[in-house]
């Protein structure tokens, strides 16, 4: 059975998605499956082992219609539920079920504050598209596959404190109002009180060097740069071990691609993470994560799946949600829901004690 999924975006959302992908692999006799995203997305879908083909909107939806009947599909599971994949599918014309986004209660939620959402996690509504083919939930939870040239290696990639244990703070989101501001990122990384590795792209880059200011005298030497071959084992410059219990920052934002980034994730300590596709990896690998919310809500069902998570945000604020996505900036203009989290911290300890 040949077997199309569709979802075009994000990171986050494609990756809460990989359970349908492999309950559809494993569980359907002779399942072929394919997948149709955007071309930014292909070098995480292709290490999948569970996706024979991933197909790309690199041009018109016209183009990627005609690929697609080519390939003459038995069953298209959406998993996006948009104008786009309504028009694909009437123009596949073949057998099809989409998830249920739930548009109306979110709309309740975030314009009048009722809250008539399942307490469903949107896998298991990712799923229940899949169920007209006998799939279940195996309860295995999300994949994520690093290509074997991606998986960063900590003696080359970061400066020596960081080399026998860190936390990963993914300081990026889509939205501003999903971001803490810089300031008080500033003081939950002074909370951690051990080394910290910021992630992020390229926009993050900026900001995280402005945290790494603020922790100037406690940061470690850099690493060489990429491509930079060291002239011995001991490239980098002595200095003195930091005292217990200190916050040390490295600002890896912009430095590593999204799979170099998800290494450096898998090998963190624990992870604290905005609402944003890289906790999603996190949960993935099954790390305990801190995760933060400003205008969304777990209510809307993206919370951390199938891992320890704890939840970082300011309960019963009268203006949130305020959005099912986010905006530039706050609509009220004060900011509560990122300015007042009380950072109440109960860290796993780090394996020296610290």
């Amino acid at each position: 059975m040949k077997i199309l999924v569709l979802r075009f975006s994000s990171i986050g959302d494609i990756v809460l998605t990989t359970p349908v992908v492999r309950c559809l692999k494993l569980q359907v006799p002779g399942a072929q499956v394919h997948f149709a995203t955007k071309p930014g997305f292909r070098s995480f879908l292709e290490p999948n082992p569970y996706i024979d083909k991933v197909h790309c909107l690199t041009g018109s939806l016209r183009e990627l219609v005609a690929e697609l009947k080519a390939e003459q599909f038995d069953f298209v599971v959406d998993l996006h539920n948009n104008l786009r994949t309504t028009l694909l599918k009437a123009q596949l014309g073949v057998r099809s079920a989409s998830f249920d986004k739930l548009n109306w209660r979110k709309w309740l939620l975030v314009n009048l504050k009722v809250n008539t959402l399942p307490r469903v996690h949107i896998v298991d509504r990712y799923l229940a598209a899949a169920a007209p083919l006998g799939v279940r939930n195996d309860g295995q939870g999300l994949d994520y596959f690093i290509p074997a040239q991606d998986e960063v290696m900590l003696s080359a990639a970061l400066p020596p404190a960081f080399q026998s244990g860190y936390v990963a703070f993914a300081i990026g989101a889509q939205h501003a109002t999903k971001r803490l501001p810089v300031e008080r990122i500033i003081e939950l990384c002074g909370l951690l009180r051990q080394p910290v590795v910021l992630l992020g792209g390229p926009e993050d880059e900026s900001n995280g060097h402005v945290i790494e200011l603020a922790f100037d005298s406690q940061t470690a030497t850099s690493p060489p740069a990429p491509g930079r071959i060291p002239e011995s084992p001991y490239y980098f410059p002595a200095r003195p071990a930091p005292e217990p219990a200190q916050t040390l920052i490295y600002n890896a934002c912009g430095k590593f691609n999204l799979n170099q980034s998800a290494s450096l994730v898998r090998q963190a300590r624990f992870v604290v993470s905005h609402d944003t596709g890289l906790m999603h990896i996190a949960a993935a690998f099954g790390k305990e994560i801190f995760s933060v919310w400003g205008n969304t809500v777990p209510e809307f069902g993206m919370y951390p799946y199938r891992t320890e998570f704890r939840v970082l945000e300011v309960p019963g604020l009268p203006c949130r949600p305020c959005s099912k996505i986010g905006y530039a900036k706050c609509p009220q203009g004060h900011f509560r829901c990122m300015r007042d989290i009380a950072f109440n911290l109960d860290l796993p300890p780090a394996p020296d004690g610290r």
